[in-house]
């Protein structure tokens, strides 16, 4: 059981004020504006706090609350989601990570994929027991998200139609070529399906591989009209792109522009 003993009665006080007004996770900057008390000097209560097990340092400038009820404060591991919204932002929650929050796979991924604006340094970065897969986007690409709350605080992540399409501008971030058609399979026969949106999505990606990639997988998947696959067609840009870049690919499929493995 955590407790307040060995705090003397004004650090007391700061500790009770700040846990009332605390959420799942606390900066450094937010507890400064409660405790009305300078950066400097609220890092250095924060620390101590951490030091005492009434606090568990999430990353540098980010605490989290240690319950009353926690036996050890490094058996408290913050929400990867709410770390995330708060830590690489602005961005979202994408990828396999949404497709699974939206029924679109039933694989289990560990690894959480952050859509990201800004750079952040290595691409996998581990907080807490966590691991997290950054992939940085153009902000013109930072559209078609929802909003889901985890524990009061608003999370944002791909909406179905953008899940697809983030996999089609990069299938890493969905586990793979072979995932992904498996993920849009999925969407397809969901109640999210939205080929309008689809379409909309893709073009406003500016990125000409995922129009080549979306027509042929569609067609593939044999469940969309000659007139969708027609729209798409029309606006293939100049160039061949290959399906999933990581994988050898040998064969062009010359309608579609796009070199796939034999």
């Amino acid at each position: 059981m955590i407790g307040l003993v060995g705090i003397e009665k004004k650090g007391r006080e700061r500790l009770i004020g700040l846990l009332r007004k605390a959420g799942p996770t606390i900066s450094v900057g937010e507890a400064s504006a409660i405790l009305s008390l300078p950066l400097t000097q609220t890092a250095k209560f924060m620390a101590r706090w951490a030091n005492g097990g009434w606090l568990v340092r999430v990353r540098r400038g980010l605490y989290a609350p240690v319950p009353l009820q926690a036996r050890r404060p490094e058996d408290v591991v913050a929400d990867p989601w709410i770390v995330a919204a708060r830590v690489f932002t602005p961005g979202y929650i994408g990828g396999w990570s949404a497709a699974e929050n939206w029924g679109l796979t039933e694989q289990i991924f560990r690894t959480v994929v952050v859509m990201t604006t800004q750079p952040w340094g290595p691409r996998k970065q581990k907080i807490q027991d966590t691991e997290f897969w950054l992939r940085k986007i153009p902000e013109q690409q930072l559209f078609g998200t929802r909003a889901v709350w985890r524990e009061g605080v608003q999370i944002h992540l791909s909406d179905p139609t953008k899940t697809v399409i983030d996999m089609l501008d990069d299938p890493a971030v969905g586990g793979g070529v072979r995932t992904v058609e498996d993920i849009l399979k999925a969407y397809l026969g969901s109640q999210e399906k939205d080929l309008d949106r689809l379409l909309d999505y893709a073009g406003r990606m500016k990125n000409g591989a995922v129009d080549k990639r979306l027509g042929y997988l569609l067609e593939r998947s044999g469940t969309v009209e000659e007139k969708i696959l027609s729209k798409i067609r029309a606006r293939l840009t100049q160039g061949n792109a290959k399906l999933d870049p990581t994988l050898p690919a040998s064969r062009l499929v010359t309608r579609w522009r796009l070199w796939v493995p034999s």
